[in-house]
């Protein structure tokens, strides 16, 4: 109750400028800039005499008469003649700021000096020596104070004029943090006409009832009520070191609030930068999925790829290009991009190429553009030899389940057969490293995407039993947040087309991990391998989407319209499972198939493998039955080689699927 009292009591300031400042503002605006600074400039002069006056009345106990006007002129123009010849005058007010009055600080401690050898020289009409210390503290107070006042009127009458002339108000803001980087942002926002800073609030009990730059700093257990009592639209974290544990109990104490949630960059992405607006951005995904991350391996890093030839294939998708950006960083030789997609070539290209120009620690990586497919193997050879390639990722796949249902032996044929000539022409160029980049749907998939990757997997692990010199291995993981076939993203735009969110089941969950992570982790695990290795990513615990969606509408501000809040913003709408598609995707076939890694979120999969002829029996006759059509045969296939392959009625795999998640809830 206190609180609320104190608040009340303090934000009793109007919001809207007087009449007559806008006046005034608006006239001085309209003057023409040498008037402006001449009209400042007899200010200060006069002021300049009158502050003389006080400091010899303050000094000597009466009003001295005894220096002429000559002498009580000359006096007073040393300090602002000096101010304009170091261009104070040249500035503009409205872009007043305290390192400015530093400036002016110095040359008055300088002006001391120069007062000291006039006087003591007597040049002109003498005074008392500590005079000119009054006089100019006293001047410097009314430099300050005026140059503050007149910027807080043109920055009040310019925002209330954008405001009309927008037709809009800006929105209420508290910012969650008063240190250094909250101090920043405040000072960036008042800058601009989109932000009303209210508040501060801050964790630190000692800080609770200051106030900085004017706002006062409440404690976090007052958020809530200052939300609803201020009307605020919007909580921006301002603590770059802030941990996820902490932002995710932010989070909850606001899950009955529809308020806009915003976060600042992290310590080591703000380096030495000054906060401003342009570093405001949504919470990170990372926060709404409580996902911890582990710091990478280096050595894991560096292992396959510093000082190699480095090859990308399926460079231009979600994956390949995260893989490429960061194998950049691990300073290969050379960065070989492969990719049939010429656009999607073209956009990691000249990314790549932009870091080589800025970035002096990658001016000597060479990046290599190729456009080609996977299945053009005499291509694949003469690139793998010309260029002596060392490490191949292999991340070119189509993926999209419902598209690769559709054109089954199109999606077969890039992901099974692309691989297995990626990986013949690996062996015949002597690549030392081949790692496949493979997915969750692979484990008893009941979609021919997932079955194709299972596929996959085993013509790598055949060759792995070959004796080549290549070594092989395969990374196994679920959704990445943000990949082209991401649900985070297709939220994002329905939200912001005001609903309705679509989600084929309430009951469908996903693993999900980010994009950086899953690339830094593919790349830790092919460092790890002797040969034949799949390894599993652990990402964390699965997510119901219908979770995701609800925890998406709450921080962009909206509200969940459901039966319960029939006058909500944003509705969910079930549009029911799609072909092939599961309720949840699985990591491993079966729970004792797997053994821990010395990484804590890679282990090692014990899975079952096929004689490499066997499986080249098939890829052979891919091509003839796929002018056929002849869908039936390529589903007998999956049976015989894919564990756990089933396809038939969703509606019964659904049910099965329920069975085991009531189980495991």
């Amino acid at each position: 109750m206190f609180i609320k009292t104190e608040f009340n009591e303090a934000y009793q300031a109007p919001n809207d400028v007087s009449r007559w400042s806008k006046r005034v503002a608006l006239y001085l605006l309209s003057l023409p800039r040498f008037a402006k600074c001449s009209i400042l400039f007899s200010i200060d002069f006069a002021i300049s005499i009158l502050c003389l006056c006080s400091a010899l009345a303050l000094r000597q106990g009466y009003i001295d008469y005894h220096i002429s006007l000559a002498g009580l002129v000359f006096y007073a123009l040393i300090p602002v003649a000096s101010l304009y010849l170091i261009g104070f005058y040249k500035s503009a007010s409205r872009g007043f700021f305290d390192a400015a009055m530093g400036r002016i600080l110095q040359l008055f401690l300088l002006l001391i000096i120069v007062y000291e050898l006039i006087i003591y020289s007597n040049i002109v009409a003498t005074m008392p020596r500590s005079a000119p210390i009054i006089f100019l503290f006293l001047f410097f107070i009314w430099l300050w104070n005026s140059r503050l006042a007149i910027r807080g009127l043109l920055t009040r009458s310019k925002r209330s004029d954008e405001q009309k002339g927008l037709d809009s108000c800006c929105d209420n803001v508290i910012i969650y943090g008063a240190g250094e980087a909250g101090r920043e942002l405040l000072e960036s926002l008042r800058h601009s006409h989109k932000y009303n800073v209210m508040a501060y609030i801050d964790d630190d009990p000692q800080l609770t009832g200051a106030y900085l730059h004017g706002k006062r700093i409440y404690a976090a257990h007052a958020l809530p009520w200052l939300i609803e009592k201020c009307d605020v639209a919007q909580v921006i974290l301002a603590i770059p070191s802030m941990s996820r544990l902490r932002k995710k109990q932010i989070m909850d104490s606001l899950a009955s609030i529809s308020v806009k949630i915003k976060d600042l960059p992290s310590l080591r992405e703000l380096a030495d930068e000054r906060v401003t607006v342009s570093h405001i951005r949504p919470v990170d995904i990372l926060d709404v999925l409580e996902r911890e991350t582990v710091e990478p391996v280096a050595e894991l890093l560096q292992k396959n790829i510093t000082g190699k030839n480095v090859l990308v294939t399926g460079a231009g998708g979600s994956i390949g290009s995260e893989l490429c950006r960061q194998i950049m960083k691990n300073k290969p030789s050379c960065l070989v991009l492969y990719e049939q997609s010429e656009y999607a070539l073209y956009t990691i290209d000249q990314e790549l190429r932009k870091q080589v120009a800025d970035d002096s620690n990658c001016r000597n990586i060479e990046i290599v553009s190729i456009i080609g497919s996977v299945g053009n193997e005499k291509k694949l050879i003469n690139i793998f030899k010309n260029r002596h390639i060392n490490t191949i990722y292999h991340a070119a796949a189509y993926k999209h389940v419902p598209i690769v249902e559709s054109n089954p032996f199109e999606g077969t044929i890039n992901n099974t057969k692309g691989t297995y000539h990626c990986a013949r022409a690996a062996i015949r160029a002597n690549v030392e490293t081949f790692v496949l980049i493979s997915t969750d749907k692979a484990v008893r998939p009941t979609n021919v995407m997932g079955a194709s990757k299972r596929l996959a997997e085993l013509v790598c692990q055949g060759f792995s039993q070959s004796n080549s010199k290549t070594c092989f291995s395969m990374v196994r993981f679920g959704n990445v947040l943000g990949s082209s076939g991401s649900v985070v993203p297709l939220f994002t735009k329905q939200i912001e087309q005001g609903g309705p969110i679509t989600i084929t089941h309430p009951e469908i969950t996903r693993y999900f991990m980010t994009i950086p992570e899953a690339a830094s982790l593919v790349i830790q695990a092919g460092a790890m391998a002797f040969g034949g290795e799949v390894f599993v990513l652990d990402m964390g615990a699965p997510v119901k989407i219908v979770d995701l969606a609800k925890r998406m509408i709450r921080l962009t501000g909206y509200e969940l319209k459901d039966a319960s809040n029939p006058n909500g913003d944003i509705e969910i709408v079930f549009t029911g499972l799609r072909p092939g598609e599961k309720l949840y995707e699985e990591l491993i076939i079966g729970e004792d198939n797997i053994e821990a890694t010395f990484h804590p979120l890679i282990m090692q999969a014990m899975e079952h493998s096929c004689p490499l002829e066997d499986i080249e029996t098939i890829l052979f006759e891919f091509i003839a039955r796929a002018k056929q059509q002849d869908t039936e045969w390529l589903k007998e296939q999956f049976r015989t080689f894919v564990e756990g392959y089933q396809e038939g009625d969703n509606t019964e795999i659904e049910k099965k699927n329920i069975e085991q998640l009531e189980v495991v809830g």
